[in-house]
């Protein structure tokens, strides 16, 4: 019998000083979502629990007492024990200080899952401008007026063919109707299509990734040109993905323009060619805020080579990962141990560890790294958003962290993770990382636990 193999299961502060308030008023709308198809964007959520500190006047992590690594230990102490959480490795710290008030094993290089995007949505922030756009365009493929044309994709996987007025999966996608409509007032005639999709170099599936993810639909082979991210049905949930997105591209190009689909091939762009249309992607936040809601596995890796690209890096898997840990070593986040594949963590064969992610949101929770910080913004939000729209929510009782506690979900099999920040009873805002492998059947409900636990205890001593 071959080896056991990881799949992906498929499911869908502002400032630190008044991230309480921000919660609260957050779990009360329960509204955030920005897909379409926001995991748990309308599930119901429980009344806030009221502000321990009133943030208007002064800053609540000033006010608030630092939990003691002592307290933290002993109420942590029983639930980092279940068996469900198998190797467990963790680390907490106080958002504001940076002070180190838990840690477990946070040393040990483990697989994230998709925490993994917490360090490529760090880098993009510290990297991109945050209105940066990816340009799509069409090319002449010749001098005449009858000529091939070339669809030069740039690493714009959100380009969709849906007709105008029709929604897509990507809010802001940009059409292949604006395309053709462009060509059509160029005054060529384009007699077949070609794609070039040179500006990605590599390999197009990860080390790590299983091909039958592609059919499951968490991933499509990247490609410097995609419809839909690779999606057979652009808009249902967890649609199957396409083994040949960017040649797909081209085709809905071709049939929108009155072509053989069938003609459509790979090319490069003649030098200097003759632009005859374009169109751009949603702006990087909002694509950001996509990728991290919905754990979008193709966004992440398009951001990542968006990282690599601006920093002189190969638009590759390694020169995407390169890319990420040297800009957040840059910012004093320890990557030590860090083996990665891919920059979704979709790989079974990443290694990171809890101290690094962990340093990566307390770069972003306290004062120093003010660019860092709308990456908070960008975390789902316990019974409100995203991957945590169903979490957390113990509706017999309202005791639960909803809207209390914003994080990254990781899931794969036997692979639970949770990252993030929590304001805990006394109104503290703490950091947490908790990666657990070789979890047991109850696994992620041992971690929410975790989680639970500390918002509620206070800690102080």
């Amino acid at each position: 019998m071959g080896p056991t193999r990881w799949r992906r299961t498929t499911h869908l502060i502002v400032g630190v000083a008044v991230l309480a308030f921000v919660a609260a008023v957050v779990a009360a709308a329960a509204f955030f979502t920005t897909g379409r198809h926001g995991a748990g964007a309308h599930a119901p959520v429980p009344p806030p629990r009221p502000p321990t500190v009133s943030p208007g006047v002064t800053p609540v992590a000033d006010t608030a007492p630092t939990p003691s690594a002592a307290g933290v230990g002993a109420a942590l102490a029983a639930l980092a024990a279940d068996p469900n959480l198998g190797m467990l490795g963790g680390r907490i710290s106080d958002a504001k200080t940076g002070q180190e008030l838990w840690r477990h094993f946070d040393d040990v290089p483990m697989v994230p899952a998709s925490t993994n995007k917490v360090l490529t949505a760090a880098a993009a922030l510290l990297t991109l401008d945050r209105q940066a756009r990816i340009s799509t365009r069409v090319v002449a493929g010749g001098r005449n007026d009858r000529m091939p044309v070339v669809l030069v994709g740039a690493g714009d996987p959100t380009l969709s063919a849906a007709p105008a007025g029709q929604e897509t999966w990507y809010r802001g996608a940009a059409r292949i109707a604006d395309l053709v409509e462009q060509i059509q007032r160029s005054g060529v005639t384009p007699t077949a299509v070609q794609v070039d999709i040179s500006a990605f170099s590599g390999p197009t599936m990860a080390r790590g990734w299983d091909p039958y993810d592609v059919d499951n639909g968490d991933i499509a082979p990247i490609e410097a040109a995609m419809i839909d991210a690779g999606r057979i049905q652009p808009t249902t949930v967890n649609s199957s993905r396409s083994r040949t997105p960017a040649l797909d591209a081209g085709r809905e190009l071709a049939k929108a323009l009155g072509l053989d689909p069938r003609a459509v091939k790979i090319a490069t762009a003649p030098a200097g060619a003759r632009q005859l249309a374009v169109v751009q992607s949603a702006p990087m936040i909002q694509r950001l805020s996509q990728m991290m809601n919905a754990s979008d596995n193709v966004l992440a890796e398009c951001i990542g080579r968006e990282v690599a690209a601006a920093i002189n890096r190969p638009r590759s898997f390694s020169g995407a990962v390169d890319a990420v840990t040297s800009r957040l070593n840059t910012v004093h986040v320890d990557t030590t141990g860090a083996a990665l594949m891919d920059s979704s963590g979709l790989s079974v064969d990443d290694r990171l560890t809890a101290r690094t992610l962990d340093g990566a949101l307390q770069a972003a929770a306290g004062p120093d790294q003010p660019s860092l910080r709308p990456l908070l913004d960008l975390l789902p939000i316990a019974g409100g958003s995203g991957t945590l729209g169903d979490r957390f929510l113990d509706r017999a009782s309202y005791l639960g962290p909803a809207g209390w506690l914003r994080a990254k979900t990781g899931s794969l099999t036997a692979v639970n993770a949770l990252a993030g920040v929590v304001t805990d009873s006394s109104g503290r805002v703490l950091t947490f990382a908790f990666i657990s492998n070789d979890a047991g059947p109850n696994g992620r409900n041992a971690m929410d636990a975790l989680a639970t636990k500390l918002w509620f205890c206070g800690c102080e001593s």
